[in-house]
């Protein structure tokens, strides 16, 4: 039977040598270029083999997309009371999480940023990203509305929370994300929730007419 405490340590291992990989990844990606590194380098200044990489990776590119950052607000948007609304719940939880990022983690962050600016096929697959990303932030705020994750309202929040979120924190940006940042998505978000009221009466919502 499997203990919670080898099962721990079966987690801890399998992100000591997903970081590994990709520590080693970024690394070489500066040293000597993304599309001259291969998988089969990377695997091997990570001292892991190919098949390992794969395990943890699909692709190249994925060592670049993937990031920590999604599960860890997802989780703090289920800590926020049940009281806050939802995209103050979205909110705050996403700036708890960069203010809390170490100085390594910001340097990592930024070496990431640099490649999506300067490698055309990266920038091409983080559009793919945007829509798991909205999928992955509906559900949770389906979870605070008490509705489905396909739920329209839940996906229409993601959907304007993702998009307003891109237009300041887009791909490419190696200054990193400042609490200005957060200040003017939150400022952006009342603007268009006010541009968006008078549909109120296209929709026939008894609240919108006159």
């Amino acid at each position: 039977m499997t203990t919670d405490a080898s099962a721990g340590l079966r987690e801890r291992k399998k992100a000591k040598t997903r970081a590994a990989i990709r520590d080693a990844a970024m690394r070489m990606f500066v040293e000597q270029g993304y599309a001259a590194t291969t998988v089969e380098q990377i695997a091997e200044a990570a001292e892991v083999s190919p098949s390992t990489f794969f395990r943890y990776f699909p692709t190249k590119e994925d060592v670049v997309l993937t990031d920590d950052y999604d599960p860890l607000v997802v989780a703090a948007i289920r800590a926020q009371p049940p009281s806050t609304p939802v995209i103050e719940a979205v909110l705050l939880s996403m700036r708890q999480v960069f203010e809390r990022l170490t100085e390594d983690e910001w340097a990592s962050e930024r070496r990431r940023q640099r490649l999506f600016r300067e490698v055309p096929e990266l920038q091409a697959r983080q559009l793919q990203q945007t829509v798991a990303a909205i999928d992955l932030l509906a559900e949770v705020i389906a979870e605070r509305l008490g509705v489905a994750a396909e739920d329209d309202e839940a996906r229409s929040l993601a959907g304007a929370l993702v998009g307003v979120a891109l237009t300041f924190l887009k791909p490419g940006n190696t200054n990193g994300f400042q609490v200005e940042d957060f200040d003017r998505i939150t400022r952006a978000l009342i603007s268009l929730r006010g541009h968006l009221e008078p549909l109120t009466r296209l929709s026939g919502d008894p609240a919108g007419q006159a």
